[in-house]
């Protein structure tokens, strides 16, 4: 994927990677930031926060 993130210096590929971790039953998500945000009880409900996570960013980047 090629293209550039608002905050990028230059254009660069990405890759998308799996970001939902199973860790003793129980389910996360990491960030570009680098944190692991959960526990969550099922991947589902992780998947479902993330993509909550990421509005909220977008949100708070845009209202800057």
């Amino acid at each position: 994927m090629l293209g550039k993130r608002e905050l990028d210096p230059a254009e660069a590929i990405h890759f998308r990677a799996d970001r939902i971790s199973n860790v003793n039953g129980k389910f996360y998500f990491s960030t570009r930031e680098h944190t692991l945000e959960g526990p969550f009880p099922t991947r589902a409900a992780a998947e479902l926060e993330s993509q909550a996570y990421i509005m909220r960013s977008q949100r708070s980047s845009t209202a800057r």
